[in-house]
């Protein structure tokens, strides 16, 4: 299938959220994000009240994240921080379960968790997208399989009122076996079996490991409606090139591994 320029700019929520990023780094973001005509940016919640003055006038929205990277936070931390990022005009949250009551098989504590900040957001006429993290997940957990495990999370995350259920922050860092630390990100299997795991309702966005057009394409052909990507200059730039050339949106790859 052909995918058009807007088609596949409109999947991309171009990420600002490395801890090391400046103010002029984020603005300059901002502005790399209004050129390239993408859905979102997913900015760090200090940032949300001046990413909307530097995107005012675009078609560019403006996302938080919540309880990010580890979704560690009590549930009133993630309420009231979301609050806070809508009150100064983000129109997307990106919040993280808390993975280790997950993990503990507390399922009404993450189905509270979740509605908490669903439920406030959609107040403010916000949605909200559910990070799983499934880098910690391979193993499963609480007696399930890793791929039951995330069907469960899918089920409990449409229940809460999630708008999206979503692969990872892009942040979570496994140790490996010679001692560094490295992860996959979203995997295309992962977001085939999370597109089957929620109905028509909820949608799917891939975060980590998509840093080329092929790959964005191939989140797109698994169903995925979102991509948080750094990329996005890369990914955009060769779609105009292979458009100039007659291939434009066409082209199949596979999904990478490692960089948000």
């Amino acid at each position: 299938m052909k995918y058009s320029y807007s088609d596949l700019a409109k999947m991309i929520d171009h990420s600002l959220l490395h801890p090391t990023m400046t103010d002029a780094e984020l603005e300059a973001g901002c502005r790399l994000a209004a050129k390239y005509d993408v859905a979102s940016v997913c900015i760090k919640p200090y940032a949300v009240k001046r990413a909307v003055e530097w995107l005012r006038g675009t078609d560019v929205i403006v996302g938080a994240v919540i309880g990010f990277p580890h979704g560690n936070s009590a549930t009133e931390s993630k309420r009231y921080e979301t609050e806070l990022a809508c009150r100064d005009g983000a129109k997307e949250i990106d919040m993280v379960i808390n993975i280790g009551k997950a993990l503990s098989a507390d399922w009404n504590y993450i189905e509270a968790d979740v509605k908490a900040v669903c439920d406030e957001a959609h107040k403010h006429g916000a949605r909200v997208k559910v990070i799983f993290e499934n880098d910690y997940l391979s193993n499963g957990g609480a007696g399930l399989s890793s791929d039951d495990f995330k069907r469960k999370l899918c089920e409990i995350c449409e229940r809460a009122g999630a708008d999206w259920v979503k692969t990872s922050t892009g942040y979570g860092f496994v140790k490996q076996p010679d001692g560094s630390y490295n992860y996959k990100g979203a995997t295309e299997h992962d977001l085939a079996l999370m597109r089957a795991s929620c109905s028509p309702r909820v949608q799917v966005k891939a975060a980590g490991g998509v840093r080329d057009l092929d790959g964005l394409i191939k989140v797109r052909e698994l169903g995925g409606s979102r991509c948080g990507a750094t990329a996005t200059a890369a990914m955009m730039d060769e779609f105009r090139r292979r458009e100039a050339a007659g291939d434009g949106g066409t082209t199949v790859g596979k999904i990478g591994s490692g960089g948000y």
